[in-house]
C-alpha cells in the first residue's frame, strides 16, 4: 500500500505542478494521513499549500468556517459538512483545489444510518461547483483510512488532468 500511495501522490504532484495549481486538504478521519503522503514527495511545496486537520466539530467550525447548524442538523459525517469543509479550506488558503474528508474510521462510532467505514469526500475548485461523494469502506481503522486516501489521490489525479 505504501508504494501505491507514494506513486499516486507523486503523479498528482506532477499533474498539479504542470498545470500551475495548488492543493489544500481538510482532513478529519484520516488525521493528516493524506497530507503526510503528499508532503512525502520532494518539492511538494510547489503544488501543496497547506493541510487542515479538523478532527473535532469545533475545529471544523473554527478553522474551516463550517456552520454549526450544518453539523447539528446533518452531523459531522455528512455530504453537507464535507462540502462546507472543502469550500472553507479553499477560502482559507492560496489553493485552486481543495479536498475534504470526514468519516467514521472505527472501530466505534458507527450507527445503522452511518456505519463504520462511512466516509464523505468533497472537492472544491475555484469557479466550479463543489463535488461530494459518499463511500463505505470495509475493514478496520487502518484499512478505512488507507482506502480513503487511495480514493482521494485517484480522484485528485482525475481532477488534475481535466
Amino acid at each position: 500500500m505504501t508504494t501505491l500511495l507514494m506513486q499516486l501522490a507523486e503523479q498528482v504532484g506532477i499533474k498539479l505542478k504542470q498545470r500551475g495549481l495548488m492543493l489544500t486538504a481538510a482532513e478529519s478521519c484520516t488525521g493528516g494521513g493524506l497530507s503526510y503522503w503528499i508532503t512525502s514527495i520532494p518539492g511538494s511545496s510547489a503544488w501543496f499549500d497547506r493541510g487542515f486537520v479538523t478532527y473535532t466539530n469545533e475545529a471544523k467550525i473554527e478553522m474551516l468556517d463550517v456552520n454549526p447548524q450544518t453539523i447539528a442538523h446533518f452531523g459531522a459525517v455528512s455530504e453537507q459538512t464535507a462540502r462546507e469543509m472543502a469550500e472553507g479550506a479553499l477560502q482559507r488558503s492560496h489553493a485552486h483545489i481543495s479536498i475534504a474528508i470526514t468519516g467514521i474510521a472505527g472501530p466505534a462510532g458507527g450507527t445503522a444510518q452511518k456505519p463504520v467505514g462511512t466516509v464523505w469526500i468533497a472537492f472544491a475548485q475555484q469557479g466550479v461547483p463543489t463535488q461530494a461523494q459518499e463511500n463505505i469502506f470495509p475493514g478496520d481503522r487502518q484499512a478505512v483510512r488507507e482506502k480513503t486516501i487511495t480514493v482521494v489521490l485517484n480522484k485528485l489525479l482525475e481532477l488534475a488532468t481535466q
